[in-house]
C-alpha cells in the first residue's frame, strides 16, 4: 500500500478492478434511481395537474369578469342612448327606470318598472325607451308601476303620419314588433316608409314623439279602409332601461302634491 500510494504501481490493477465491480454498482443503484425517477416524475405530474386546475379555474374566473365588464359596457351604452333621447325633451322633466319584469303573452302585454308614486309615476304617464313610445303607466305602486306597451291589443295610440300630417290609430296586435294602423281609407296618400309620430290628441302623450315607421299596405279590392301594419321604433321585447316623461302640466300638478 505505500509502495502504490508513493508510486501509484497498482493503478493498472484498479482500473480492471474498477471495470468488473461497476456493472455491481450500478446494480445495487438502480432501484435508488429508478426510485427516484418515479418520485420526480409523480411529483412532476400532480404538480402540473395542480397548476392546470388553478389555471382553469383562473381562466373560468376572467371569463366572468369579461361577460361583466361586456354586460356594462352594452349597459353603459344603453344608458347613453337613454340620456341621448332624453335630450330631445328639453320642455319635459324625464327619469329613467329599470324593468322589474315582463309579461309578453299575445293577450297582455305589460312591463314593471322600478319607479312608483313616491317618484312622482302617475296613471297615463308616458314611456318611452331610447327609440321611441313604449306605453303608457296603467297602475301605479309606492316603489313600482306596471305599463301597458303600444304592442298590446288592448292598447291604442292617436298617431299623424310626419309626412303628411293624416291622424289615424296605432293599435296593438300582441307581437312586439307589428303594430296596426287602423281607419285609414283605401285612397289614402300613405307609402311604405312613412314614420308615425304621437299626434298629441288624447291628453295621454304630447305631440311628435316617434311611434312606428310603415312596412306593409295593403288595399283589399272593394274595402273601404286599407290594411296597414307598421314596425315600432321602441325595442319592446329587449329595452331594459326605459324613460319616464312628465309634461308641463302633469309636472305642475305633481310639484304641488309635493311629490
Amino acid at each position: 500500500m505505500t509502495i502504490d500510494h508513493r508510486f501509484d504501481s497498482l493503478y493498472p490493477v484498479r482500473s480492471v478492478l474498477s471495470l468488473i465491480v461497476h456493472p455491481m454498482q450500478s446494480f445495487v443503484d438502480l432501484p435508488v434511481k429508478a426510485s427516484r425517477w418515479l418520485s420526480e416524475n409523480l411529483t412532476t405530474r400532480q404538480q402540473l395537474l395542480k397548476d392546470n386546475r388553478k389555471l382553469r379555474s383562473q381562466q373560468m374566473l376572467q371569463n366572468a369578469r369579461l361577460q361583466k365588464l361586456s354586460s356594462l359596457g352594452q349597459e353603459n351604452i344603453r344608458l347613453r342612448e337613454l340620456l341621448t333621447s332624453a335630450s330631445r325633451f328639453k320642455e319635459e322633466r324625464v327619469s329613467i327606470a329599470e324593468l322589474l319584469s315582463v309579461d309578453l303573452d299575445p293577450y297582455k302585454q305589460q312591463v314593471v318598472i322600478s319607479k312608483g308614486d313616491i317618484d312622482g309615476v302617475y296613471v297615463g304617464q308616458p314611456l318611452l325607451d331610447a327609440n321611441g313610445v313604449m306605453g303608457q303607466i296603467t297602475h301605479v305602486n309606492a316603489v313600482s308601476a306596471t305599463a301597458l306597451l303600444i304592442s298590446d291589443p288592448s292598447h291604442a295610440l292617436p298617431v299623424q303620419i310626419s309626412r303628411n300630417g293624416m291622424r289615424t290609430l296605432v293599435v296593438g296586435t300582441g307581437k312586439a314588433d307589428t303594430l296596426s294602423l287602423r281607419h285609414i281609407p283605401a285612397s289614402g296618400d300613405i307609402q311604405n316608409g312613412d314614420i308615425v309620430n304621437t299626434s298629441g290628441l288624447g291628453g295621454r302623450f304630447p305631440p311628435n314623439y316617434p311611434v312606428a315607421q310603415i312596412n306593409h299596405i295593403e288595399r283589399p279590392p272593394g274595402k273601404p279602409f286599407a290594411i296597414v301594419t307598421a314596425k315600432p321604433f321602441a325595442h319592446l321585447d329587449r329595452s331594459r332601461e326605459v324613460l319616464l316623461v312628465w309634461q308641463k302640466s302633469t309636472l305642475a300638478t305633481t310639484l304641488a302634491s309635493g311629490k
